[in-house]
């Protein structure tokens, strides 16, 4: 069984200070088997860790965390950066690039906008996700967990998790179960989740600086 971290930022996302050398070093330490860089809206972070990983066995899957009109949308194995818009075009550009994806933290609480339900009930069968991300290690309650589940299973999709790491030591907090290849487990729906928040209010908090500190920086350099 192979366990992988499906949700991890390096400093390319402009709300994290996590290093891609040593965000790869943790995770292996950790004792994943691979992991997905998904920064937000660009890939370059992912380029940076899978450059650097040198061992066959340590898979490094291209990701990205592209924003919708319907929320974030984890997209994996991703060949060429995937632009914002709207949710069905970029689920079009997701099957254009023989890609997966999964959305990311549905429920999302905290302050943040979730996604609507309905929307993806009326969707059509070849516009659905492949996957829900139902552990996510930065929900405030994990109610909101609960909730992604209960839709994964209603809509009959696989499941992902994931830390969402942004700093070093969340890396692998949350993790993806799943035999064989991952692409496949993800359109075979057969993939288990599981992990432990550590601190998640606080990392949210850091997180908001990190982004207000990089702004402000940009500004005067």
């Amino acid at each position: 069984m192979k366990k992988y971290d499906l949700h991890l930022h390096t400093n390319c996302s402009k709300c994290s200070t996590d290093n891609p050398a040593k965000l790869l070093k943790r995770a292996k330490k950790k004792g994943l088997n691979g992991i997905a860089i998904t920064d937000h809206n660009q890939i370059r972070g992912a380029l940076k860790v899978a450059d650097l990983n040198t061992d066959p066995e340590f898979e490094v899957i291209i990701g990205e965390e592209v924003m919708t009109d319907q929320g974030e949308i984890l997209v994996y194995y991703v060949k060429e950066k995937i632009k914002p818009g709207k949710y069905e075009d970029v689920i079009r550009e997701v099957r254009k690039q023989g890609a997966v994806c999964s959305v990311a933290h549905p429920f999302t609480g905290g302050g943040r906008v979730g996604i609507d339900p309905d929307f993806f009930r009326k969707l059509p069968r070849k516009l659905l996700p492949d996957a829900i991300e139902t552990f996510n290690g930065r929900l405030l309650s994990n109610e909101a967990n609960k909730k992604a589940k209960k839709l994964a299973e209603e809509l009959g999709l696989a499941q992902t998790g994931g830390s969402d790491g942004h700093f070093f030591l969340e890396t692998g907090v949350g993790h993806t179960s799943f035999h064989g290849k991952l692409i496949d487990a993800l359109k075979n729906k057969k993939t288990s989740v599981s992990g432990k928040a550590k601190w998640p209010s606080l990392h949210r908090s850091l997180s908001r600086f990190v982004k207000f500190l990089k702004r402000v920086l940009k500004r005067v350099f």
